[in-house]
């Protein structure tokens, strides 16, 4: 429906919750939904929200968000950036035919001085598209870009999710780092972080992911506390269940690590792999994630000789991705912190008994040691490789824990809650403003496009 007819009074059928179906720009700068939590997030919550009878429209950058098809309320608009990170040739420099504007000369600028572009470039883009359509949506949601172009008017209220603060990863790969050159490399990465600390403390209404990322983000960003609401995510459950026909691997662990930083521990699971061996020598890790050809992972799995016993799949659609969940007798989430923990709640959802560490919101998703999971401290291999030992030699404790665990993802996080939940913040943003709508202005060359095809081949769940 237009705004013309909305303003005319047109009647429209209600929302699920009886209101107005609302019109929602949500915003994401990295939509791969098969890497890292924002991705997904946008897939999921988009789709949710098509279903609750609102009208979505994904804005996004490279790579490209993937969005359930079957949903004519749901569509994909096309914001493009010089993909500067693409692959296969990361850093280009892009042709002098490729530039557009200042912003593509800023994009390259960044970019060649050490720093991450994509949070300010994709904001000034987005702000620059919404405010050429005002009056088209009721409310716009960002997925933590967190830049300056979203500050001021950009059309209608704004809501932002922070899943947890960036300066927490900024700071565990300042930790790792080994000599001044790479410390310096790591601050300049991180440079934008300054940036979405000033933008966060003058948003109206964050929404978060879990109690524990709602702390770090008053404490590390200093948001406001009122301004700061936890709206819990969670799996796909119904793609995420047990089926007793698969069947499962003896010895087989896995484990999602969409990329090779100290933040996802996975250094800490190899080293624990090679202390499980000494009593289950048929126990093999299979990690959801790109082989790393080198630093401190490739460096364990060859000191301790561990060539034959972990294997990395990457390129799997949806489906081969939960039948290996399926075929683990664990699954393991070795993470130092997580702002929420998808992989823990995907792999709960399946029925897989789970080994999880408690950083962060973790526990959180994971639940009680012995009684969802069993729960080790984060960084300690030890402590990791008893745990997965006494899965692997307790069948009946692991399909107590992988009953249990469903349960809680049942209960508490589904993607169906999630999406009710920030509809209500929605709503809450929009009685804020108090302000109407004005009429939508006519943009030549609109880009939306029917939402893609869920789980293409041509992505890999696992590459960025």
């Amino acid at each position: 429906m237009t705004a013309e007819a909305r303003d005319a009074g047109a009647q429209e059928d209600p929302a699920a919750d009886g209101e107005r179906p609302l019109d929602i720009a949500l915003l994401t700068y990295k939509g791969n939904p098969f890497c890292g939590g924002q991705g997904v997030y946008v897939r999921h919550l988009s789709r949710e929200l098509a279903r609750l009878g609102h009208r979505v429209e994904v804005i996004g950058s490279q790579p490209y968000p993937v969005l359930d098809e079957g949903y004519p309320s749901l569509t994909l608009t096309e914001l493009p950036s010089l993909d500067l990170y693409r692959q296969p040739d990361p850093f280009r420099t892009p042709g002098r035919d490729e530039y557009r504007d200042w912003i593509d000369a800023l994009e390259v600028a960044t970019m060649w001085t050490g720093g991450f572009p994509e949070p300010l470039t994709f904001s000034l883009r987005a702000r620059r598209h919404l405010r050429a359509r005002r009056g088209d949506f009721d409310v716009v949601h960002d997925n933590q870009t967190l830049g300056y172009g979203l500050l001021g008017d950009i059309g209608a209220p704004l809501v932002t999710t922070i899943h947890h603060p960036i300066t927490v990863d900024r700071q565990l790969e300042l930790d790792a780092a080994e000599g001044w050159q790479r410390r310096y490399s790591v601050r300049r990465w991180y440079a934008f972080t300054r940036m979405q600390k000033r933008v966060s403390r003058r948003l109206p209404s964050v929404l978060t992911v879990s109690g524990s990322s709602r702390q770090e983000i008053v404490d590390h960003l200093g948001v406001r506390d009122d301004r700061v609401h936890v709206v819990h995510i969670g799996a796909d459950t119904d793609l995420f269940a047990p089926n007793p026909a698969v069947p499962e691997v003896p010895g087989r662990i896995v484990t999602t690590s969409s990329a090779d930083v100290p933040l996802k521990g996975l250094v800490f699971l190899v080293e624990a792999l090679a202390k499980v061996r000494t009593e289950h020598p048929a126990a093999h890790l299979v990690v959801v994630g790109k082989r790393p050809a080198e630093g401190p992972v490739a460096q364990a799995v060859e000191r301790y000789g561990l060539e034959d016993a972990v294997e990395f799949v990457k390129g799997i659609s949806d489906a081969e991705l939960v039948d290996l969940i399926r075929s683990a007798e664990v699954a393991c989430v070795p993470s130092l912190y997580e702002g929420f923990s998808l992989p823990a709640a995907e792999a709960m959802a399946t029925g897989t008994p789970l080994v999880a560490t408690t950083g962060g919101a973790i526990p959180e998703v994971a639940g009680r040691d012995g009684e969802t999971c069993l729960a080790v401290p984060p960084g300690d291999a030890g402590a990791l490789a008893a745990g997965l030992g006494r899965l692997l030699g307790d069948p009946e404790l692991r399909a107590r824990l992988g009953r249990a665990g469903r349960e809680r993802v049942l209960r508490k996080f589904t993607w169906a809650r999630a999406a009710e939940g920030t509809v209500t913040h929605y709503r809450e943003a929009i009685a804020r403003s108090a302000g109407p709508r004005r009429p939508a202005a006519q943009v030549p060359g609109r880009s939306a496009v029917p939402a893609s095809v869920a789980g293409v081949s041509s992505e890999s769940r696992a590459t960025c």
